[in-house]
């Protein structure tokens, strides 16, 4: 059995610095190899959609019976169900995305040739998977909300015009947090993979977490108080429970204000914790498979 090896950069490469134009070409050309792949598309959709339903209708049954559950009206939990479900493949709430890419790199050892690359890594990355969350977004995300509305009554941005405009654009601006901080929590479990030649365990212990912090499964105000109050001020509430409060004007003014502030303060204290885990990889990095 091979064992690994260790390949130690005593001096590594410093990149240097580069326009945007490097950036944007490669968040482009993610763009357009997910775009590529139609019929997964199409079946991601699908599945989105079966499952937007089947969540939909559970949570009307439940809001039936106990109306405002949580501060939402049944026009709302349906809205959040929806929404939730259009997030799911942009933000990565499941994993995914350039994790499976960058993982794959590091078990074979490509990664080591991207370390000499003069790009930063941490950066290409970034724009790579801002491209396919786009995407996801423009895709996965407005066509189940689509067919959610055709069949159940959600609630749009009110409040007159001016008002639904900034809350749109505040929607936009939260997902795009949204999605780095996703970037951030996902580029930090792999390079676990570093140490641990191995980073699925990680990869799913961040999963769970994810997937109940966030407020995907259920609202975080549905959680008991102290529990709750715990759980809105993690990274992972920065992912679905902020932008879809945002959506549905629950956070407004200084609530809004600070909602924002927190999901930038968590991107770039995750995207700093990625860039200390990357200076690290780069003194010495230990390649699986000779």
């Amino acid at each position: 059995m091979a064992q690994p090896s260790a390949l130690t950069v005593n001096q590594p490469v410093r990149p240097p610095r580069l326009g945007g134009g490097l950036y944007a070409a490669v968040a482009r050309g993610s763009f357009r190899r997910y775009a590529t792949y139609r019929a997964a598309t199409w079946a991601g959709v699908f599945t989105n959609t079966v499952f937007g339903f089947f969540i939909a209708y559970t949570y009307q049954a439940l809001w039936q019976i106990r109306p405002h559950l949580g501060g939402y009206d049944l026009s709302a939990a349906l809205t959040y169900v929806w929404l939730g479900q259009a997030l799911l493949m942009p933000i990565a709430a499941m994993g995914g995305g350039m994790q499976d890419d960058l993982e794959a790199r590091i078990t074979t050892g490509d990664i080591a040739v991207d370390l000499y690359r003069p790009v930063d890594l941490q950066g290409w990355w970034l724009f790579n998977d801002l491209g396919r969350a786009c995407y996801h977004l423009l895709s996965r995300g407005l066509l189940p909300m689509l067919a959610g509305g055709l069949v159940f009554r959600l609630r749009m941005p009110a409040d007159g015009a001016g008002a639904a405009l900034l809350t749109w654009f505040c929607f936009l601006v939260s997902v795009l947090l949204a999605v780095v901080v996703s970037f951030a929590l996902r580029y930090i479990a792999s390079l676990t993979g570093f140490w641990l030649l191995d980073a699925r365990g990680v990869r799913q212990i961040s999963v769970v977490l994810g997937m109940f912090f966030s407020g995907f499964l259920l609202p975080l105000p549905l959680l008991p108080s102290a529990l709750a109050a715990v759980a809105e001020r993690l990274p992972w509430a920065a992912m679905i429970q902020i932008p879809l409060d945002v959506f549905l004007q629950r956070r407004t003014g200084p609530a809004l204000a600070a909602g924002l502030a927190l999901q930038a303060g968590w991107a770039l204290a995750l995207l700093a914790a990625g860039r200390l885990m990357q200076r690290a990889v780069m003194r010495k990095v230990v390649v699986q498979g000779g």
